[in-house]
């Protein structure tokens, strides 16, 4: 069990290998929804470690093993996530912060109003591994909605949006650990019921939004780790 949400099967994939210098122990490690043991869409790839003996143990990834995490945490809902008013209240984000960029929010709201905002992620996240970290390409939409006085929500407008971001890889405590870091962002508008604008005006308040509350928030959970064999 890794979390709430996931959790991690190491099988081995074949007998141990003994050598008189070193043991060799292929694991195929899959990570799953909590529960509910689905098969994920990938291949796992048999790979080699390059002959090294500075140290008594020596441990490798494939990009299966992460490609499997990202499935699972897809499934689960882990990439979805809604920022409430008072968090939105907190930053000063609200009604006046987007009338200042898109004119009819101004006329639409009068009065300053709190908003929530909706992230999800549209597709599952794409990994590629690197040496010491790994990338991750992440398609999603952001909806804004205005809270009312009555404590109904309107849809002020929706974005896409796709990020690429990179988790540097460490080991502590038998666990692997990973820290999250946002590198480019894009975004286009995907539906507004306050007519079109310009959403790259809105660039860098969506990208204060990811760097002070999602992406925190996705660090205290990497920083949990996943279990080692």
């Amino acid at each position: 069990q890794i979390d709430d949400l996931a959790e991690v099967d190491y099988s081995l994939s074949s007998l141990p290998a003994v050598f008189r210098p070193f043991i060799d122990l292929d694991l195929k490690g899959v990570v799953f929804p909590a529960g509910n043991y689905t098969d994920s869409p990938y291949v796992a790839a048999s790979f080699t470690i390059p002959d090294q003996s500075n140290s008594m143990l020596y441990l490798a990834f494939s990009e299966y093993f992460f490609q499997t995490s990202s499935f699972a945490y897809y499934t689960a809902g882990a990439f979805n996530m809604t920022i409430a008013e008072e968090t939105c209240s907190y930053f000063n984000i609200n009604t006046e912060i987007f009338g200042s960029i898109i004119p009819e929010v101004a006329k639409y709201s009068v009065t300053p109003n709190p908003v929530m905002l909706k992230l999800m992620a549209t597709e599952i996240p794409i990994i590629s591994l690197e040496k010491d970290s790994f990338t991750v390409e992440i398609q999603g939409s952001m909806e804004v909605l205005a809270v009312l006085p009555d404590s109904t929500t309107q849809s002020l407008f929706t974005m896409n949006i796709a990020a690429n971001t990179s988790i540097s890889l460490n080991i502590f405590d038998q666990k692997l650990m990973g820290s999250l870091c946002l590198n480019r962002l894009q975004i286009s508008l995907a539906h507004s019921n306050v007519g079109s604008f310009e959403v790259l005006l809105l660039e860098n308040i969506l990208s204060y939004i990811l760097q002070t509350e999602v992406i925190p928030s996705a660090n205290a959970k990497l920083s949990k780790g996943f279990p080692l064999p």
